[in-house]
């Protein structure tokens, strides 16, 4: 009945501690980070409820509380709000204890073929709501911060993502089915690829990416205008 909610409050437990450690400090920009996740979260929350009400996805109330807001249930508020503030975690942490950004001259090639492939599959399958909006949006938005907006941290975002692919693949697997007799969260066959990683439509690993670099992307603009008003 809990597993929703368990994995969401475990998902953030680790890193709510770890946020006042001295070296990370995370809790000293948690205005910053909270203001980034809930605008990121608009966008994210109102996409996951009209894919909610076409049926291109939708969610066990076996394993729920039973509360909803908008047709989404509350597990899937929190759900915005805890995997997040994990992943901007990590992203610091990693920036603190690997301050080398090993991906700094090859991440403008990562974006351009990784934006190319997915538009060409997103292009080919206007048909699957799922692949066609995640494949097209993603891209366009990470070709935008790469040759637009030129931001630095594309480099130390794709390390951080290779990082938590492990418990995004722990955490994802338990919501759509692995180790349990039914899916948290279910997924319309006619509206995907049908490819997963495990039990993980393959489309999620870059919906997931998505939501991320978005909320980093408001996070790093939001820091630098700290800093710059501290001056």
């Amino acid at each position: 009945m809990y597993t929703y909610l368990l994995v969401n409050l475990f998902s953030l437990s680790v890193p709510l501690w770890w946020s006042f450690d001295s070296r990370i400090q995370l809790h000293k920009n948690w205005p910053a980070l909270f203001l980034s996740i809930a605008i990121a979260a608009g966008v994210f929350i109102t996409w996951d409820a009209v894919f909610t009400s076409w049926g291109v996805w939708g969610f066990n109330g076996k394993y729920l509380l039973g509360y909803y807001i908008f047709g989404l249930p509350i597990e899937e508020w929190m759900f915005f709000f805890c995997i997040p503030y994990a992943c901007i975690f990590s992203y610091e942490a990693l920036r603190y204890f690997f301050p080398k950004d090993y991906f700094a001259k090859s991440s403008t090639y990562i974006t351009l073929v990784l934006s190319v492939v997915l538009l060409v599959i997103g292009c080919l399958h206007l048909d699957k709501a799922y692949t066609a909006s995640t494949f097209i949006a993603f891209p366009l938005f990470l070709l935008s911060l790469q040759f637009i907006f030129k931001v630095d941290y594309l480099g130390r975002f794709y390390q951080t993502y290779l990082f938590i692919l492990i418990p995004f693949l722990i955490v994802n697997g338990i919501l759509t089915g692995t180790g349990l007799d039914e899916e948290v969260v279910w997924y319309n066959p006619a509206e995907n690829l049908g490819i997963r990683i495990l039990t993980i439509p393959i489309e999620d690993t870059f919906y997931g990416m998505f939501l991320i670099l978005l909320i980093l992307s408001i996070f790093e603009k939001f820091k630098k205008k700290i800093i710059i008003e501290a001056k």
